[in-house]
């Protein structure tokens, strides 16, 4: 009787499966990335089922997000030759990972990883697409210096020299004046500090001065040489005498008291002719600006 009873118990236990208990885990960042791969199935399978706000809900979902973080790192690794900061590459790509967690359908029988792997790296590079140019550009000149990039180095390994723009706008099928536009915008990926020192000879171990020291500066005598000019038609509109005062004042530096002796004129008279010319002069050039 018992023998015959048992392919039937075995049945009704079959028919109705008791529930998936997850595991508590403590550290869930210190799970090795098998079990990790494993847990993350019963993990999101749960997620799918649990009302989101709950106390579980919370516990499943950052425990998945906290087990998969060296997925995480695995991908933030290709880009480890960038100078940003691996810290921050390491937060974005997280940003990637809960999207994949929030997103991931456990009825498509579709890895995990499969899913995770593209939603970080995408992350990780729409963060360097929008925030490593030190100009900002449009997007399309971002994506157009890959191509350049690219179209370039080919060019280079076929023909051994640096390819003009015709020959870049030949072998990506655009326009030149689009490629100069994109080379252009190049320049705007990096910057440098103008306190960089400028090395000398091929092993670069002579210092022969700072990137400061090529960038011009304003010289003081052509802004004087354009009030000059911009005062030349003021100085016409003037009388004889009040020419003269200035030219015994500011050309031949005389003090206001040499200029009254030489014009027969006070001091007092000599000051208030120079101030009334100069007002007038500095009218006449401030109406212009």
């Amino acid at each position: 009787m018992t023998a015959g009873m048992e392919p039937e118990t075995t049945s009704k236990v079959r028919a109705v499966p008791a529930p998936t208990v997850l595991p508590h885990i403590e550290a869930p960042q210190r799970v090795a990335p098998a079990d990790a791969r494993e847990l993350s199935r019963l993990f999101l399978a749960r997620l799918e089922s649990v009302e989101e706000g709950t106390p579980e809900y919370q516990y499943v979902r950052n425990t998945l997000i906290e087990m998969n973080l060296s997925l995480v790192r695995y991908v933030a690794r290709r880009f480890s030759s960038r100078r940003e900061s691996m810290e921050d590459v390491l937060q974005v790509g997280t940003i990637g990972l809960i999207k994949a967690i929030d997103r991931y359908d456990p009825s498509r029988d579709v890895e995990f990883t499969t899913l995770a792997v593209p939603y970080i790296q995408g992350e990780i590079k729409r963060f360097f697409r929008d925030t490593t140019w030190s100009v900002r550009v449009p997007r399309r000149l971002q994506e157009l210096r890959i191509d350049l990039a690219r179209a370039r180095e080919q060019l280079e390994g076929e023909g051994g020299h640096e390819p003009s723009v015709a020959e870049l706008a030949d072998h990506l099928d655009m326009p030149e004046s689009e490629v100069a536009e994109g080379l252009v915008a190049c320049n705007g990926y990096d910057s440098d500090s103008i306190d960089r020192p400028i090395q000398a000879g091929g092993g670069g171990k002579q210092q022969t001065g700072l990137v400061a020291d090529l960038i011009g500066a304003e010289d003081p005598a052509l802004g004087l040489a354009e009030d000059i000019q911009a005062l030349k038609p003021h100085l016409a509109r003037l009388d004889d005498r009040d020419r003269t005062l200035l030219q015994l004042r500011f050309g031949a530096e005389m003090t206001q008291a040499e200029i009254g002796e030489e014009l027969g004129l006070s001091q007092m008279h000599v000051s208030r002719l120079l101030t009334r010319a100069c007002t007038t002069l500095r009218e006449g050039l401030l109406a212009e600006g």
